[in-house]
């Protein structure tokens, strides 16, 4: 199938971006990658009546690392990401992250920006975002607002991005020392999105206990679910495999994902737990080793 007719805008720079936004405001649409919205053009399930193109916004493609944070730019594509050996360094959970994304394909045009503003919940971003504390910057020709994922996703496919606003930069502060970091996921085939994934932080203290652990999970509710329930039960303890397991088995009480066509919600509650489990423990191995 073929988009609907539009009209076609390129800016070179940010403010001509955000004007053309002030311009043609719920008839416009941000095109970067365009792996989401193009699919969704040609099905017509979206019609915008003017599409801007940001490909050319330079200003947003950007790694760069300081002595406390990541700064992603918007415009940067998935594959730069996980070909960056200064991010494999400080934070392997993106490196581990990316290369679960799609296919070489799709990361090689994908863009950071796009992927997060598409709020998938069973997208690997929003989830390893959410578990490393990141914040989204927004712009608008009013100025900039920065705001967490968890005010940023609201539910399926909908965040709190005004009208007027483009998605410019992620920060990710640099975990302490002695963190460890996974992700896994279930998917019916290579490349497809997730039934289910799941994230995990874990910083250890110098004598082995649990100082901080995150655990996240996609694709069982409209947004990213942290599970505080379970890893607070870790904290102050030695961390071993009964230990993780005793405080994941709640999670079935915790979450109550929607059956479809691909997983009833009893099975996705198992698939939860294990991974869960995994990622935590996978998680706290790398911990001892950094």
């Amino acid at each position: 199938m073929k988009p609907a007719v539009f009209d076609y805008h390129s800016p070179l720079e940010l403010e001509e971006a955000l004007n053309l936004l002030d311009e043609f405001g719920y008839d416009a649409k941000i095109m970067s990658g365009g792996q989401s919205l193009i699919p969704m053009m040609n099905m017509r399930l979206a019609r915008p009546l003017v599409l801007i193109d940001i490909n050319h916004l330079a200003e947003l493609n950007y790694i760069r690392v300081t002595d406390t944070v990541i700064q992603i730019g918007g415009l940067t594509r998935h594959y730069q990401v996980e070909e960056s050996n200064e991010i494999e360094r400080v934070c392997p959970l993106l490196t581990e992250g990316m290369k679960l994304i799609g296919h070489s394909q799709i990361r090689s045009r994908g863009t950071i920006g796009g992927s997060v503003a598409h709020a998938d919940p069973t997208a690997e971003l929003p989830v390893m975002l959410t578990t490393l504390g990141a914040t989204i910057t927004l712009a608008s020709s009013e100025g900039v607002r920065t705001i967490t994922t968890d005010e940023f996703f609201l539910t399926y496919l909908t965040t709190t991005i005004e009208m007027n606003e483009i998605l410019v930069s992620i920060d990710i502060p640099l975990p302490p020392a002695r963190t460890g970091y996974a992700i896994d996921e279930f998917t019916l085939r290579k490349g497809d999105f997730a039934i289910v994934l799941a994230a995990a932080s874990v910083t250890l203290s110098e004598d082995g206990k649990v100082e901080a652990a995150t655990l996240c999970l996609g694709g069982v509710d409209g947004v990213p679910v942290l599970l505080n329930e379970v890893t607070d039960e870790l904290i102050g303890k030695v961390p071993d495999h009964g230990l993780i397991a005793e405080s994941c088995n709640q999670i079935a009480d915790l979450v109550d994902p929607e059956p479809d066509i691909h997983a009833s919600s009893e099975y996705r509650k198992d698939l939860c737990i294990t991974y869960a489990k995994r990622v935590l423990e996978r998680a706290t191995k790398r911990a001892i080793q950094r």
